[in-house]
């Protein structure tokens, strides 16, 4: 083998191997729970529609999270809970495990919720569809007006979820 073709092989080897490095892991929401932890379900709580005045409590707000994801690429499915944004993008939400969390029915635990940021902002054409988030996540834990969240996610790209 020539030196050139020794090279070659190499280098394909490391963009390869580099091109594994950098996919992202996909994981679910009973991922961000750990092991023996039993989550709290609030998608059957009885919701008031009447407007802003609901009391709702966020429960198990000292829920734990997994560290084992920390400084990963991960992919997550969920909905969006918006933010900040405007008509057209949005560049600051909330991921939650179903729809309605946090606007039709209480907030489930810090555990199941993901404060996620992009910095260009992405289109969001329906807070009814799911969708696939990828990005660097961290165990960190955000504060708002809605709810207290466990995680973190830096966001590269969203897509539709696809079944």
């Amino acid at each position: 083998m020539s030196l050139f073709n020794r090279f070659l092989a190499v280098l394909l080897t490391c963009v390869s191997v580099a091109s594994f490095a950098n996919e992202p892991v996909e994981i679910f929401w009973e991922d961000l729970v750990p092991e023996g932890h039993v989550t709290v379900d609030t998608r059957n709580s009885a919701a008031s529609h009447e407007g802003a005045d609901q009391n709702w409590v966020q429960p198990n707000l000292d829920a734990p999270v997994v560290q084992k994801y920390n400084g990963k690429t991960v992919s997550l499915p969920g909905f969006v809970v918006p933010l900040e944004g405007d008509s057209e993008v949005i560049t600051e939400f909330l991921l939650v495990p179903y729809f309605g969390a946090c606007i039709h029915v209480p907030p489930p635990p810090p555990n199941q919720i993901v404060h996620v940021t992009i910095a260009d902002g992405v289109p969001i054409e329906s807070l009814y569809d799911a969708i696939v988030v990828t990005g660097g996540m961290s165990a960190e834990s955000w504060s708002g007006d809605i709810a207290k969240t466990g995680y973190k996610i830096k966001g590269i790209g969203v897509a539709p979820f696809e079944l």
